[in-house]
């Protein structure tokens, strides 16, 4: 018992030294792509669906300490995503191909609360309000060789959308130095609602709660150190 309440005191100590002070200012990013593809198999229509996913995601980011170790900011920048669905048959081949592509302006105001775990190792936890605005745009392709006359024809459209959320993340920030720190995200706690500009569309709500290190974002930060 005693040995719990000397690490607990000691760690409560190592987490009162190190501050980062009112008026420090810094500027970082989020520069993300992934690349995914998968095939999903429907053994009851003998069909195979080919799925390839591509995100583009670049949203550069300012910071100011109005406390100490208590930061606001605001992240503004674009991110795009490609989706493309091949429906094909073993003894056919391609059927149907479908396109989805995303365009959007991304506006992120946040608070960012830090503590020290050592002179320059920090945990912090960040409120997040990302707004998303952008327009999505879907093309039907039935025009491929051996294509299913019986499917839809080819088609495309175009849609405005909206998606809100209030996010909660942990994370870690390394400073190498007083003006370069390495900053890392684990997982999403939060809540997103989207919102389609079509007569009758409905409202998608989304949670999001976990610590997954599946979703790790890594990040490079410049401090304006006083």
């Amino acid at each position: 018992m005693k040995k719990i309440l000397l690490t607990g005191a000691i760690a409560l100590f190592g987490l009162s030294q190190a501050q980062i002070a009112k008026g420090t200012a810094y500027l970082s990013g989020q520069v993300e792509y992934s690349h995914t593809e998968r095939t999903e198999v429907n053994n009851g229509m003998n069909t195979n669906t080919g799925i390839k996913e591509d995100v583009v995601k670049i949203i550069p980011t300012a910071g100011y300490f109005v406390g100490t170790n208590l930061a606001v900011g605001l992240g503004v920048g674009y991110k795009s995503a490609v989706n493309k669905y091949k429906l094909s048959n073993p003894g056919f081949g391609d059927l149907l191909e479908i396109k989805e592509t995303d365009n959007v302006f991304v506006v992120a105001p946040f608070v960012r609360k830090y503590w020290s775990l050592s002179e320059k190792l920090y945990i912090f936890g960040q409120l997040q309000v990302p707004l998303e605005f952008g327009q999505e745009k879907l093309d039907i392709n039935n025009d491929v060789q051996g294509g299913d006359p019986l499917l839809s024809h080819s088609f495309s459209g175009k849609n405005n959308y909206t998606n809100i959320g209030v996010n909660i993340k942990p994370g870690l920030d390394y400073f190498l130095n007083k003006n370069w720190s390495i900053e890392a995200t684990i997982g999403e706690f939060g809540y997103n609602t989207y919102k389609r500009d079509l007569e009758g569309a409905k409202r998608t709500n989304d949670y999001k709660f976990g610590l997954n290190l599946s979703s790790v974002t890594f990040g490079v930060k410049y401090v304006f150190a006083k």
